[in-house]
C-alpha cells in the first residue's frame, strides 16, 4: 500500500471524496484494482480465496453504485 501512495497519491484521495462510504479495505482493494491486478493476483494479496475476491468486486460495485454495463476496473482506473 506504501508503494502504490508514493506512485499515485491523489487517487485514494480522489476516491474517498467521491465515495466517502468507502472503507479502508475497500479502498486499499480499489488500490489493486487501480494497478490492474487479476482476481488470481489479489487473492494471495488479501490472503482470500479467488472466489471471495470475485465477492468482494460485486459488493465494491453496489457501493460504488456502477450500472451492469460499467466495468469496475475502467471505473477505478478513470478516478
Amino acid at each position: 500500500m506504501e508503494a502504490f501512495n508514493n506512485t499515485d497519491r491523489e487517487f485514494l484521495t480522489r476516491a474517498k471524496e467521491l465515495h466517502p462510504n468507502l472503507s479502508s479495505n475497500d479502498l486499499k482493494f480499489c488500490a489493486y484494482l487501480r494497478l490492474n491486478l487479476s482476481s488470481k493476483e489479489i487473492a494471495p494479496l488479501l490472503n482470500i480465496s479467488v472466489k471471495s475476491v470475485e465477492v468482494r468486486r460485486s459488493r465494491l460495485r453496489k457501493k460504488l453504485d456502477l450500472k451492469r454495463e460499467t466495468k469496475l476496473t475502467d471505473y477505478i482506473l478513470s478516478v
